[in-house]
């Protein structure tokens, strides 16, 4: 993984994120002890994917700055959550989706190869996390979204 736990929540505290809305994979649970140590943020997990994106919203009109973390394969069953959040009801969510396999060349996975195909298709922003050079992006275009008051996610490598 690209980012250390202590990382990840240097970065997301440093953004002023209250809330992290999340279902672990493998690659992204190694994130948790550090999240859950953290006085800053507020760890929430979901049974599904697709509730993630109205609990966010629901933060937001709370007053809470939410992101919510998941991998491809719970994006894509997320995609009307999605949808209804973010076009339907105007939600500037932001997320980090831990783009599975991405960086092994000899899987045969399909969830890298729909990845960026889906969030095309569904007109939603987007940058890839890919390599040490391009860590300093998540902080970049986390804070552009924010800012910006518009929905994106990072496809973070893994």
């Amino acid at each position: 993984m690209l980012f250390s736990g202590d990382e990840i929540v240097s970065v997301l505290t440093e953004l002023g994120i209250s809330h992290v809305v999340w279902i672990p994979d493998t690659s992204l649970g190694v994130w948790e002890s550090a999240l859950e140590a953290s006085s800053e943020l507020s760890l929430l997990r979901v049974c599904r994917e697709g509730e993630a994106w109205p609990l966010a919203a629901g933060l937001m009109i709370g007053g809470k700055t939410p992101l919510i973390m998941m991998q491809t394969t719970g994006l894509f069953e997320s995609g009307d959550a999605l949808r209804n959040i973010i076009y339907d009801l105007n939600f500037p969510v932001i997320a980090i989706v831990g783009a599975r396999n991405w960086l092994n060349a000899e899987s045969k996975d399909t969830a890298k190869t729909f990845a960026e195909p889906i969030l095309k298709a569904w007109n939603v922003d987007y940058q890839v996390v890919a390599t040490a050079e391009d860590k300093p992006k998540l902080m970049e275009y986390l804070q552009q979204s924010l800012e910006k008051k518009q929905p994106g996610i990072v496809l973070m490598a893994e």
